[in-house]
């Protein structure tokens, strides 16, 4: 008989609805029902595509044993860290601080009022080195709240205040960096990324290795700016290794979670949307700025995997795929060479397992192998390459495949939008930028609601439905960095206005007295929470912190937009990240990256031309080819204002105060006439704007765009 957990919108928390365990979702109604029994709460976090919640669900909470511990002496609670990031974030603190580490599957002990009192993370269900099996741990914790009640309150109280006092108190917003300081701060990191970087394998730092997507975002755009010969060859060193090697889906593109090792040879096979976004547009960039055929080959087949594999019926992107097939893990993507030779025949299977590193005592477990693409194929056997490629894509689409988590989150699919609009302009394929209108047009319409003083997200939707959670920090962000890369891939001035509707809202709600701004909403930051620690995440993780974000996005709206204001807000909530970020470069990759588009200006490109005009086309082109660190493009018409007509007073009132229907919402746009009649581009920095130009080739000149 199905449990709870049943009627949830969270594809993870349905994996446990048919467990013995009595589960409850986050709210009210678990806390109540702890307080009325008197038992302690057990808070299990986790996500559909971890691996080890999906061990220690089958040992643990599948099991009729261990489930009557469970429901005899706790109230037990499952959540989605990707629907709650706020309760991961507070619960993942009080975790590290106990145990000096962290992880998922979290297990977390706590009063009936959510404060906790035991964390830790994977426990077995048999003792193993030293470790305590699960049954023991939940007798144990029973026991101490039955025996040990008053030391047990008094962990939870310490705990808790350890938890309020890490929270950053307020020290008054800092002024604005000077130049010279970022340029400082900037040199310092790099420097001490470069003491980091695996010359032989690419990437940073050893086993497990992670895709650093925002530090090699940052590491272009600083070989852009300067010319830095280390920043260039340690992103091309990494970019290369992680499309060459196993972490890459060789087949059907996209990227895996991590690599295992340090030479990106085994993965963690699960595949993730935030990640796969971040990959999409940085290999977007780094065709941009070298011309790489394998950068393109790998945007297209992370592109093509996108609206292949992750797009939903309502037209988001779901967000995951899991690491295990029938509980193994790989099952789906790993290959022996005997299996190469029954999909191709013994010629081709012989050459595949050449190609992709397959060999009899296999890359990763029992004889199998991750491909792996170490060198391309010569020139004359790219038909050849194309063909086995599908052939074996197709094979593998014949096996059992990964389970798919299909909730929309808002700030990943936002970050979606961004990398698919950004990358089909940039490569002219407009189906790609189709797809990341469709989703923005469904977070729009089931995500948004209107408050009072501005739009409010929800965070997950599943299947047409709106989850009960609401945005965090990250999804308005991600939001308005999406929609502010879809106005710049379509002109539709809708995108640029959505967008400062949403970080309207972020101003009036997430503002700390810092500078900076808080995970949650001042008036949706969940209760139980707010008692212990309200969230506020600096260092980036596999996507930019909520505040990172949040500068990228205000730092572009105020560039199309000439807000003082969010340009403002933005250089403020970057000094806290770039203040540690010579010692944690790793960690703090966007703000760096933002750090460089602010030294450069950032620039802004205003192109006006009719649509259907070649040379309009042509400008375009060379304005999104331009290498200046995070400009921003703009695309209108440039026709003259409508003559008007008599007979509308409030309209007529708007133009004589300078806002009237003739004006474009954008007003980068504003006053952009044609140069004698052709389609012209007008380069600017801080609202002051060089000559404007009608020949593509003096804009890329300007812009700094590859030649050749």
């Amino acid at each position: 008989m199905a449990n709870r957990l049943a009627t949830s919108t969270s594809p993870y928390l349905q994996q446990h609805r048919d467990n013995p365990v009595d589960w409850y979702e986050w709210g009210e109604d678990a806390f109540a029902e702890a307080r009325r029994r008197d038992v302690p709460l057990l808070i299990s976090v986790g996500y559909a595509a971890c691996h080890w919640c999906h061990v220690m669900a089958h040992e643990s909470f599948e099991d009729q044993a261990t489930a009557l511990l469970m429901n005899r002496g706790f109230v037990s609670v499952k959540v989605d860290r990707e629907e709650r990031p706020d309760v991961d974030a507070v619960y993942m603190s009080a975790t590290q601080a106990m145990t000096g580490q962290g992880g998922w599957p979290m297990t977390v002990f706590a009063t009936p009022d959510g404060e906790p009192f035991f964390c830790g993370t994977y426990y077995p269900p048999r003792p193993v080195g030293g470790m305590p099996s699960f049954p023991q741990l939940l007798q144990a914790i029973g026991q101490a709240w039955t025996d040990q009640r008053h030391d047990v309150e008094h962990n939870a109280t310490a705990l808790r205040q350890a938890l309020g006092s890490a929270t950053p108190a307020g020290a008054g917003v800092p002024a604005p960096l000077a130049h010279e300081a970022l340029e400082a701060r900037t040199a310092a990191a790099l420097d001490a990324l470069t003491t980091q970087y695996d010359a032989r394998s690419g990437g940073f730092g050893g086993a497990p290795k992670f895709p650093p997507s925002m530090v090699l975002e940052w590491l272009l755009r600083r070989n852009a700016r300067t010319g830095d010969a280390r920043a260039l060859a340690m992103a091309e060193g990494t970019l290369e290794a992680m499309a060459r090697g196993g972490m890459a889906d060789q087949l059907g593109g996209g990227f895996a979670r991590y690599s295992v090792d340090a030479t990106w040879t085994v993965p963690h096979f699960e595949k993730m949307l935030d990640d796969n976004a971040e990959l999409l547009r940085v290999y977007a960039h780094w065709w941009r700025a070298t011309g790489s055929e394998l950068a393109r080959r790998v945007v297209e087949g992370s592109a093509g995997w996108l609206l292949r594999e992750m797009r939903t019926p309502e037209g988001g992107f779901a967000a995951s795929l899991d690491a295990d097939t029938q509980g193994v893990e790989g099952l789906t993507y790993a290959w022996t060479p005997q299996d190469l030779v029954d999909v191709l025949g013994p010629e081709d299977g012989a050459w595949a397992a050449d190609l992709f590193g397959v060999t009899p005592a296999g890359t990763f477990e029992h004889g199998t192998s991750v491909l792996e693409l170490r060198a391309d194929p010569g020139p004359d056997e790219r038909a050849r390459f194309d063909d086995v490629r599908t052939r074996l894509l197709a094979a593998r689409d014949r096996r059992p495949q990964p389970g798919r988590d299909d909730k929309v989150v808002a700030a990943w699919n936002g970050l979606a939008i961004a990398g698919l609009a950004d990358a089909g302009a940039l490569l002219d394929r407009p189906e790609w930028v189709d797809a990341a209108t469709a989703a923005a047009e469904l977070l729009w319409s089931l995500h948004v609601r209107e408050g009072e003083s501005g739009p409010r997200l929800t965070r997950t939707s599943r299947d047409g439905v709106a989850g009960r959670s609401p945005g965090v920090l990250a999804d308005y962000a991600d939001v308005a960095e999406g929609y502010l890369a879809l106005f710049s891939a379509t002109g539709d001035p809708v995108w640029f206005e959505r967008a400062g509707a949403l970080l309207g809202t972020v101003l009036a709600h997430f503002r700390d007295d810092a500078g900076s701004f808080w995970d949650t909403a001042d008036d949706e930051t969940d209760a139980v929470l707010a008692r212990l620690q309200r969230p506020q995440e600096i260092a980036d993780g596999p996507s930019p912190s909520g505040p990172s974000a949040t500068a990228g996005a205000l730092l572009t709206y105020a560039m199309l937009s000439g807000s003082a204001e969010h340009r403002e807000a933005a250089e403020h909530a970057l000094d806290r990240p770039l203040a540690v970020s010579g010692r944690f470069p790793r960690a703090t990759g966007w703000p760096l990256a933002l750090a460089e588009a602010v030294l450069d200006g950032p620039r802004e490109v205003a192109v006006v031309g009719q649509p259907d005009d070649p040379a309009t086309h042509a400008l375009v082109a060379a304005a999104r080819a331009g290498l200046a660190p995070g400009a921003v493009v703009a695309v209108g018409t440039g026709a003259p204002p409508a003559p008007r007509t008599g007979g509308d007073a409030e309209a007529a009132a708007r133009t004589a105060a300078g806002g009237g229907e003739d004006e474009h919402p954008v007003p980068l746009l504003r006053d952009r006439p044609l140069r004698e009649g052709r389609p012209t581009a007008y380069v600017c920095r801080g609202f002051v704007c060089d000559l404007p130009v009608t020949e593509p080739e003096a804009l890329r000149r300007s812009l700094g765009a590859r030649t050749g």
